[in-house]
């Protein structure tokens, strides 16, 4: 009897052992499929190298502010041998000058490696709109909204407010213009002429780069220069941009004007996460493993504007939001 006993805790034990080795393997399997699945819905190159011949998508959406995490996707596409041509799909209302003015220079330095061509998926207005010409050709939608070619430099005024709450904010300055506007008193006609001189200022660089790159004189840029958007079909004969349709008309250009290999699949590349917890962009994330690529683009950009209103300064941006 103490025989069948032992024999009994013994086929227990391995019985066991056999359960916890299977639950392992099929844990290791649900891993690597998930893996595999995630690759190929961001695209090569975010956690693999990118092996196969391809035409990489960079999506721009959202406020534009400035990222060192698509500093560094851009980089890594320019680095790729598998890379044959680059397709900057923009959807976007603009963002700060600064932000949309390191994003065209991080573009400008990719097309000395790879050709790009920019597709307007939907709007590239302000800011939006100088990364669209860091391309070499601009394909747009018929309905797309292009240009808002403008500076905007907002502050609220909540001088009326505080008086009415009965609030003075007492301020010692080194000089009249220091840390003007302050918003808590009305603006003074020295310090609105100090601040539209650096917004003309601005202006006068964002139309100069509209010019020279898509090739307007002086009458060319002034029609279009004055703040209002434009649809597709308006942008053609406005020089704006080059051709209507849809990705694939992107794409055929690069096959046919750059020597692209025909038929290469077109991947999505997305920046890596960075270290830290950050909010937004970890349900970014899980929005992407789930599938929802529209979701997770909303919840990184919503971060990207929080990090642009914290940064302040002037504003190359379509109806912004208040």
């Amino acid at each position: 009897m103490a025989a069948d006993a032992e024999f009994l805790i013994d086929r227990r034990r391995l019985r066991r052992k056999l359960t916890l080795w299977r639950m392992l393997g099929i844990g290791a399997a649900i891993i690597a499929v998930g893996a595999l699945g995630y690759r190929a819905r961001v695209g090569e190159g975010r956690l693999f190298p990118a092996t196969e011949n391809q035409i990489a998508r960079i999506s721009i959406g959202g406020f534009i502010a400035g990222s060192e995490s698509t500093r560094k996707l851009i980089e890594r596409v320019g680095e790729s041998n598998a890379v044959k041509g680059v397709v900057i799909s923009i959807s976007s209302p603009g963002g700060t000058t600064t932000g949309s003015e390191e994003l065209y220079r991080n573009l400008r330095a990719l097309a000395a490696k790879k050709p790009i061509v920019a597709f307007v998926d939907g709007t590239a207005a302000s800011g939006a709109y100088i990364t669209a010409i860091a391309a070499d050709h601009i394909v747009a939608r018929e309905t797309a909204l292009v240009g808002s070619i403008g500076v905007l430099f907002q502050y609220p005024d909540v001088s009326g407010l505080l008086d009415k709450v009965g609030v003075k904010v007492e301020s010692v300055k080194s000089s009249p213009l220091k840390a003007e506007p302050s918003g808590f008193s009305p603006t003074s006609p020295e310090a609105r002429a100090a601040l539209s001189s650096i917004v003309l200022d601005t202006y006068g660089w964002f139309k100069g780069l509209v010019a020279e790159r898509r090739g307007m004189n002086e009458s060319e840029i002034s029609t279009v220069a004055d703040g209002r958007v434009f649809s597709g079909r308006q942008s053609v004969p406005l020089k704006l941009v080059d051709e209507l349709g849809g990705e694939r008309q992107a794409v055929a250009w690069l096959e046919k004007e750059k020597q692209v290999p025909a038929n290469l699949p077109v991947k999505d590349w997305k920046p890596k996460a960075e270290g830290g917890f950050k909010l937004w962009s970890a349900l970014g994330v899980g929005a992407d493993l789930l599938g929802l690529d529209g979701l997770a683009s909303r919840l990184r950009a919503v971060e990207d504007e929080a990090a642009g209103v914290a940064q302040g300064g002037l504003l190359a941006v379509w109806r912004p939001a208040p």
